[in-house]
């Protein structure tokens, strides 16, 4: 497959499976140099001790080919014998990290330690595993995501993991968000990008902590005439993950639709799954322009047909 050679990079809001999919089809495609990807880490945790960023370790590990494929997280041939044991000391056992995934946390959480940034530590992490994009965290700060549940309110990851998406939703909160600045010159690479391309991630909790960082919806709306995006939802439902839940907390619509009208503010381009073409005068009413197409990625080839289909847009 000849890449992209260009002066020009591609920027991506990415946080979740969805995202690594059409990334691992865009990165067949594009120089990684000319690959820049800013992350969700609203839904990073700390557990057993040690700073856990899952948006970022899912991305990473799937550009430096070491994704367990099938899960879509972790590494592939992982163990779990040190979970195991964790388990007997603690209660959040629920947390399926691996061995292999473990050695990260380890490294990331001494880096903190010695006063390290999430940003230079990113850096560091993708170096050592060969990682030549630029992943980008969407802010320094500390972001945490919250559900809250007629009985309590819990973190994201618990909610998702270990509670398995089960509990009625109230609300949804980003602790630190109103602290949270983007990085240095991100909002520059917003701006100067030759596209932006908004992956199929959960619009809620792995996009809508991006946009809420200062700054960021704003620079893009400035550009959403570049600003692509594609729906995680397809006939009214998710191919992974709780979006349709948490859209209908919210009080939108699970279509494509609903997905446009929460981005609207900032989106010029939607690409919507060919089977949702129905909705396209519609969500074309509202100011995007609108494309029908296949974007279940369930090989490597959809995935890089629909990265293709992209940037060729």
């Amino acid at each position: 497959m000849r890449k992209i050679l260009s002066e020009n990079y591609y920027l991506v809001l990415a946080g979740g499976v969805g995202a690594a999919k059409l990334i691992e089809g865009l990165a067949h495609l594009i120089e990684p140099e000319l690959l820049k990807i800013i992350v969700n880490t609203g839904d990073d945790i700390e557990l057993f001790g040690l700073k856990i960023c899952p948006d970022l370790d899912i991305i990473t590990y799937t550009l430096a080919n070491l994704v367990d494929k099938e899960k879509g997280w972790g590494f592939v041939d992982e163990t779990f014998n040190c979970l195991d044991i964790l388990k007997k000391y603690y209660d959040t056992g629920w947390f399926n990290t691996g061995d292999k995934d473990l050695a990260t946390h380890i490294y990331r959480t001494d880096l903190f330690k010695q006063g390290f940034n999430k940003i230079e530590i990113t850096n560091l992490i993708c170096q050592n595993l060969g990682v030549k994009s630029h992943l980008i965290p969407m802010t320094n700060e500390s972001v945490e995501t919250f559900i809250t549940t007629p009985t309590q309110t819990i973190h994201f990851e618990e909610y998702f993991i270990k509670y398995q998406c089960k509990p009625e939703v109230l609300g949804i909160k980003f602790k630190g968000i109103e602290n949270a600045f983007p990085p240095k010159n991100t909002l520059e690479l917003i701006k100067k990008a030759k596209k932006v391309i908004i992956c199929p991630s959960n619009p809620i909790v792995s996009i809508g902590p991006i946009i809420q960082v200062r700054g960021i919806k704003e620079t893009l709306s400035l550009v959403k005439e570049k600003v692509y995006a594609i729906s995680p939802i397809i006939e009214g439902a998710t191919v992974k993950g709780p979006a349709d839940i948490l859209m209908k907390s919210l009080g939108l619509k699970v279509s494509c639709l609903g997905v446009a009208n929460y981005y609207k503010e900032f989106l010029g381009n939607f690409v919507i799954d060919h089977k949702d073409c129905d909705f396209k005068p519609k969500i074309e009413k509202l100011g995007i322009r609108t494309y029908c197409y296949d974007t279940m990625m369930i090989n490597l080839e959809k995935k890089i047909e629909l990265a293709k289909f992209i940037i060729n847009l």
